[in-house]
């Protein structure tokens, strides 16, 4: 093996990590990878089938020997203290300028104390989101990095090269100084946490109402992504419905459990919403459903303690319309949520995002891609300012014809005893969020009469305190 000859290392060769070490080989870079499951080395080894393009060892030092100068270090190793663990681990053999990109679902403060503490070092470190998945990492993911912008320099033509292209354009670029990567990918996390819930919710609807078999909701959601919603979710829903169960017993989507699990990154959008006090409800009530649905037990119990409702008879066309409509209008109010909690963040923590660039990059790879990212970029192209994307004039009348099919839903379901949260908390986000008066003046006067603390008011400049009752 030559020495310094590698142009990128990888540490973690886990599924994602293998796929993505390969694709970087793929693209014409020497990669050399790191793990220290001599299995795992060796089924890189074989699968690279060429080791000058492709290489790996269980042996640190042999790996950092291995790598041209600057060296860059890509993690793909679960969030938390191991990142701290392998960054010390490494640190040994590592020189001054060397760069440390840490490519998992790391908590952003976590990314802003590793690169404090590894710039007192010499070293550069930046976090950087990748999503896709595993077949993403091996054929093209969209990358979100953020950190030291010249240190990026030396990664951003390997970046390139491995993302996906949308229309030739590769779904990678630099987002911004400190955490910037990581915070943005946390909040794609958040807005996929917010889709997944809708989705589901709809497939609910549609099953519990009018009784669709699953080759039926495989054509609806086939449909559907040949329209406005295409996007990833909607594609592989339909994909889900025409699974055959190994077991032969149907399909297999009916036979798996509902209880979902989650990793935090969901929770996480929403603990720092409420901590810059931006509103995500859409996200909010997704990491909840989760959590409900943990309780499967106590959800059996609880069933046949209360009466359901029969759902009401509806037309199976007239649903499927509506559904569509009622869809499309969550995404977009989902979307509107986790782009208003990036714009505040970006002033926040200093961040300086683009909101027009982030949409572009998630238009292919990631999770969340979806053809309405087209029409969310221009609207921040065409107005970098915006606060909200329900007041970007080119989505009004998106929004205004599709609000009465959610509306009618919302109540359908309510009726029916079928829970759509997701659904009922973007329509009622919508509506708090297009009302100029709340009643949020009551709550305001009883803040004041029970703890003093005080109010404004809408005729007069100032703050005021009454004593009430007196």
């Amino acid at each position: 093996m030559e020495h310094k000859d590698y142009d990128f290392g990888l540490v973690g060769l886990g599924v994602m990590g293998r796929n993505f070490i390969l694709n970087v080989a793929d693209n014409d870079f020497k990669a050399f990878g790191y793990d220290l499951d001599q299995e795992k080395v060796d089924a890189l080894k074989v699968e690279g089938g060429n080791l000058e393009k492709v290489n790996a060892t269980s042996d640190i030092e042999t790996f950092i020997s291995a790598l041209a100068q600057p060296r860059k270090v890509m993690l793909l190793v679960p969030a938390g203290k191991i990142v701290d663990a392998v960054i010390e681990n490494l640190l040994p053999f590592l020189d001054k300028d060397d760069i440390i990109i840490d490519g998992g679902n790391s908590f952003f403060t976590d990314t802003d104390r590793r690169e404090t503490y590894l710039q007192e070092k010499g070293i550069h470190f930046f976090g950087s989101g990748v999503s896709g998945g595993a077949k993403g990492a091996r054929k093209g993911p969209s990358i979100m990095p953020g950190g030291n912008k010249k240190a990026y320099a030396h990664v951003k033509p390997i970046f390139e090269a491995v993302s996906a292209k949308f229309n030739g354009e590769p779904c990678v670029a630099y987002l911004g100084p400190k955490s910037a990567g990581n915070y943005v990918k946390m909040v794609h996390n958040g807005i996929e946490y917010g889709l997944m819930q809708l989705t589901s919710e709809i497939y609910d609807l549609l099953k519990k109402s009018c009784a669709l078999t699953n080759d039926e909701l495989h054509t609806v959601f086939d449909t559907w992504n040949k329209g406005r919603l295409q996007s990833f979710l909607v594609e592989i829903t339909a994909e889900i419905f025409k699974q055959d169960d190994d077991l032969g017993n149907g399909r297999l989507v009916d036979k798996i459990l509902d209880k979902a699990k989650q990793k935090g990154t969901g929770k996480w959008t929403s603990q720092n919403a409420m901590d810059l006090g931006i509103p995500v409800p859409s996200i909010d009530i997704a990491v909840s459903m989760r959590e409900i649905s943990a309780l499967k037990d106590e959800r059996v119990i609880a069933d046949k303690l209360y009466d359901r409702p029969e759902p009401a008879k509806i037309d199976k066309e007239e649903l499927i319309s509506m559904a569509e409509e009622a869809l499309y209008f969550a995404f977009i109010n989902t979307y509107a949520q986790g782009l208003h909690q990036l714009a505040d963040a970006s002033n926040e923590y200093k961040y300086e995002l683009d909101l027009s660039v982030i949409a572009k990059i998630w238009r292919a790879g990631c999770i969340i891609r979806a053809g309405l990212l087209e029409d969310i970029s221009s609207a921040y192209v065409t107005d970098n300012k915006l606060k909200n994307l329900l007041l970007a004039p080119s989505f009004v009348p998106k929004v205004q014809k599709a609000v009465p099919s959610a509306r009618t839903l919302v109540a359908y379901a309510a009726k029916s005893g079928i829970p759509v949260p997701g659904l009922s908390n973007s329509l009622t986000y919508f509506d708090a969020y297009t009302s100029s008066n709340l009643p949020l003046n009551l709550i305001q006067a009883q803040r004041d009469h029970f703890g003093s603390h005080t109010y404004e008011r809408i005729d007069k400049e100032g703050i005021f305190h009454t004593e009430w009752g007196a």
